[in-house]
């Protein structure tokens, strides 16, 4: 019998109301997260990878519970997070933030901002905290003496140090890591992603990495999911992805990783246009709309939802991005599960020619 997931999200979506007019009433929406459906298995790394903008950070925030999810569930051992209490998710889960001073209050101490979990859920005061703060520090590769010292007086690699050492204070065992190597020089990230494997390996922990950094993703986790626009197109391990990309969108991020050999050049996948905006997305395929490809009128009828096309990978199944689906004649299966509230819902508009869609692609 499998083993259940520790995480399962269905049909998540997360749209932020864009307000106006003299009562203040909902124009439209900023789509973030539309229709995100996946697994996260225990003890697993899953990279999040995408464009700047396309609701990976959004995304990691609902899973924590830190903002309200709009549509969809979001499961934690079975239990939906909506019934949890938060301060017992905050003990079974952490963050990581992409900045971490900016996570830290620079009037305290190392020993108080590591150690003040414990304090706010009364585990542990005084001579005890200070002998577990010293621990932490330990786990992380830093040493009492930084115990009495302030975030101003650290580098970027060890202020994401103390960042862990406090996200790992109440033994959790689920960390979103977010970006948490984006903003130091490579050296010091290759310190880092070493220091996160070791703590996972010792700990048990499920990790969800988000970045932009495809070559960091690929080595640090176990398999990788593709945003684009506030939907997954693509997941599976992550050999498997970096070594067979179906989908087009996944292509192109590939083929944009830096080759450090300069004798060896690697052809760049061209793509023209640019991202739609999240507030009026088309229908159907969103990287076909912007490729303007010939099948993307087509794809508006068709159920989009991820399609197993070899074991453990899954693809978004369109005619214009994917070649496995470039044949297939069928359409919409089932009408979509979540629509907008009567009377807000509004035309969509094409941000290339400015024309009105139609829900049926008329």
């Amino acid at each position: 019998m499998a083993e259940e997931p520790l995480i399962e999200i269905e049909n998540l979506r997360k749209w932020f109301p864009i307000k106006g007019g003299f009562l203040s009433q909902t124009k439209k929406y900023v789509r973030a997260v539309d229709g995100v459906s996946l697994e996260i298995k225990r003890g697993e790394t899953l990279g999040v990878v995408g464009e700047s903008g396309c609701g990976k950070t959004t995304l990691g925030r609902v899973l924590m519970g830190l903002i309200p999810i709009t549509d969809g569930s979001v499961r934690y051992s079975g239990e939906d997070i909506r019934n949890i209490p938060n301060k017992e998710i905050r003990r079974k889960m952490q963050i990581v933030f992409q900045d971490p001073g900016g996570s830290m209050n620079p009037r305290m101490s190392v020993r108080s901002i590591v150690g003040e979990p414990l304090q706010v859920n009364g585990l542990m005061d005084g001579v005890e905290l200070t002998q577990k703060v010293s621990e932490l520090l330990d786990s992380v590769g830093l040493k009492n003496e930084h115990m009495t010292r302030y975030p101003h007086e650290f580098s970027g690699g060890q202020k994401q140090r103390i960042a862990l050492a406090r996200a790992l204070s109440l033994d959790p065992e689920f960390i979103l890591l977010d970006e948490p190597t984006s903003a130091l020089d490579v050296s010091v990230q290759a310190q880092v992603l070493n220091l996160l494997e070791s703590i996972q390996k010792s700990r048990d922990l499920t990790f969800v990495f988000i970045s932009h950094d495809l070559a960091v993703v690929r080595h640090i986790s176990d398999r990788v999911a593709v945003m684009y626009l506030g939907k997954i197109v693509e997941l599976a391990d992550a050999d498997e992805i970096y070594r067979n990309p179906r989908h087009a969108y996944t292509k192109v991020l590939i083929s944009a990783i830096p080759n450090p050999d300069p004798s060896s050049r690697r052809d760049r996948v061209p793509v023209e246009g640019d991202v739609p905006s999240p507030v009026d997305p088309p229908p159907g395929c969103a990287f076909g709309h912007r490729l303007k490809h010939p099948e993307w009128e087509r794809s508006i009828t068709m159920d989009l939802s991820l399609r197993e096309v070899s074991p453990g990978h899954w693809v978004q199944p369109c005619p214009c991005c994917t070649d496995d689906f470039r044949d297939s004649p069928e359409g919409r299966s089932k009408p979509p599960s979540w629509v907008e509230p009567e009377g807000e819902k509004e035309d969509r508009i094409d941000p290339i020619s400015g024309a009105k869609i139609s829900e049926r692609g008329d």
